[in-house]
């Protein structure tokens, strides 16, 4: 593994695209505070750039240092959700401006998985977590099922094995600094 997570890392200092098995799904990754890297993976995905990204964290501190205020209840969700699950923050800060949604909101997730912990704190920096696939197609659930558009379109494949049984995306809740809370994706 620690092979793995050095290749990574030598891949998102050169702004260049990873496809990691996440928490989640597999999923297409750079260096979240790279403006350029974030463009090559709207370009991969061929998804419109106002359609947001969201980014992984490897834990609560550093997901302190890339956003103004963390709402209380945020901690809550963390502590007590049963799958991994992502929260849409206001006031991001000190990440790639085009990956900030038009309403100065982002998605961020505090990673659950070992792999991706590991490979977030040795990089240290927030990492794009995008699943596999080309915007409006199916979200690959298997490494096997991922199409070669994609997996040309990357620079470096981390060759690590499916682990997880029956992968599915994070849920997602927005939550606003006024105290509003909105499940966006179960």
């Amino acid at each position: 593994m620690t092979e793995e997570i050095n290749n990574c890392i030598k891949e998102l200092k050169a702004g260049n695209l990873i496809l990691y098995p996440t928490d989640t799904v597999w999923g297409i990754g750079c260096d979240a505070t790279n403006p350029e890297a974030v463009k090559k993976v709207y370009a991969l995905k061929k998804r419109e750039d106002t359609k947001a990204l969201i980014c992984l964290v490897a834990h609560q501190a550093m997901l302190e240092r890339h956003v103004k205020e963390v709402p209380e209840v945020a901690y809550d969700i963390m502590d007590l959700a049963t799958k991994p699950t992502t929260i849409v923050f206001d006031a991001p800060k000190d990440v790639a401006q085009n990956l900030i949604a038009e309403d100065n909101t982002l998605a961020i997730r505090v990673a659950s998985d070992k792999f991706c912990q590991y490979l977030i704190n040795k990089f240290g920096k927030p990492i794009v977590s995008t699943s596999a696939n080309i915007s409006g197609e199916p979200t690959p659930k298997r490494f096997k099922d991922i199409s070669p558009e994609i997996l040309k379109g990357v620079d470096y494949v981390v060759n690590l094995q499916d682990e997880k049984q029956d992968p599915s995306p994070s849920s997602i809740i927005k939550l606003s600094n006024d105290g509003q809370v909105k499940v966006i994706r179960e």
